[in-house]
């Protein structure tokens, strides 16, 4: 029998534009896979990703998702679970998971994927199975630029003070405990929790049903660990209660209580964060987005620290999947005091 060979691809067979996201796709004339072309694109990514924040590969051949998790394995990292979930997503394919699955009208802001606690990944892809028929774009951000913009005193008010992310489980409002934790025992949870320094507290609901309280002390910036930059690294935006509208806000404030609404997030001491704060934050955040289209079959690779990802509105069906790796926390992590 014999076996056909894929021509070896160079650097010459490639169109690569420099920016975030770096985009890269074959030149004119070169049909190949993503797969096929792994070798050569994990070298270029190697050499780029830490600078650029991402790369955007387009135009190669259209490939399913068993390849997709094929290819963002080849980066010589294993894939990694959504642990300690803050959306809900479907398990597609081994590791390989759905985009935050919202309302599609609704926008998703910028955010590092898992920041909202002490441990994270460094890596994540996303591969682009449906465009949208309108909007449904991945918008992205350099972190690092976000640092940079915000005002010097905020920096070191939020260095210094951190965040303390506190989640309300149950009540038919957010994510089951169970599903984030992948458990019905709370003893699971429970170890779960105290592994990496994360208060719970259990309290039964007004019909029997047992809701899960968790409030976690962590950063607001990070250093990256190989480039040493510093980022703008948090989910501040997404989890504080005005990210709600204000109808939205006084409902659930109404149903059950300010202490018990889904998510919120205070300065780290417990204090609440002034609505200049978040004023100015969200603002920076606004004019740092990168908006490109999606092309059925691209990938996108992003340096989860470096760079931010949402997603914007859209119309008619969306299929965006997910993969991570290289899961990473700060050594000193556990050394925070949580709030009293």
């Amino acid at each position: 029998m014999t076996t056909l060979s894929v021509p070896q691809l160079t650097l010459d067979d490639l169109r690569i534009e420099p920016g975030l996201p770096t985009i890269v796709a074959p030149k004119a004339g070169v049909d190949i896979s993503l797969e096929e072309a792994a070798p050569l694109l994990r070298m270029l990514a190697d050499d780029t990703l830490e600078k650029a924040g991402g790369i955007l590969f387009t135009g190669f051949r259209a490939a399913p998702v068993e390849a997709f998790q094929r290819f963002a394995a080849s980066f010589g990292h294993p894939l990694i679970g959504y642990e300690f979930a803050s959306t809900p997503r479907s398990q597609v394919e081994g590791a390989v998971y759905t985009s935050t699955e919202y309302p599609p009208h609704r926008s998703i802001p910028l955010h590092n994927e898992q920041s909202y606690t002490r441990e994270w990944p460094l890596r994540i892809w996303f591969q682009c199975v449906l465009a949208a028929r309108s909007g449904g774009a991945t918008p992205i951000a350099n972190s690092r630029a976000i640092y940079q913009a915000l005002d010097l005193a905020l920096i070191a008010r939020f260095t210094k003070r951190e965040l303390l992310y506190v989640r309300n489980f149950g009540q038919g409002l957010d994510l089951p405990w169970e599903q984030t934790f992948g458990s019905s025992d709370p003893r699971v949870v429970e170890r779960y929790c105290a592994a990496r320094g994360i208060d719970c507290l259990w309290r039964d609901g007004e019909d029997g049903e047992l809701l899960l309280r968790t409030r976690e002390r962590c950063q607001a910036v990070a250093s990256h660990p190989r480039t040493g930059d510093m980022v703008w690294f948090n989910q501040l935006n997404l989890f504080h209660l005005s990210a709600l509208d204000e109808d939205m806000q006084e409902t659930l404030v109404d149903a059950v209580g300010f202490e018990n609404v889904p998510r919120n997030v205070f300065y780290g001491d417990g204090e609440p964060i002034e609505a200049s704060a978040l004023a100015e934050i969200r603002g920076v955040l606004d004019r740092q987005r990168i908006v490109f289209p999606w092309v059925d079959g691209d990938v996108l690779m992003l340096d989860n620290m470096l760079t931010a990802h949402a997603r914007d509105p859209f119309e008619g069906p969306r299929k965006v999947v997910v993969a991570m790796a290289q899961s990473y926390s700060e050594p000193n992590a556990g050394q925070r005091l949580m709030a009293p």
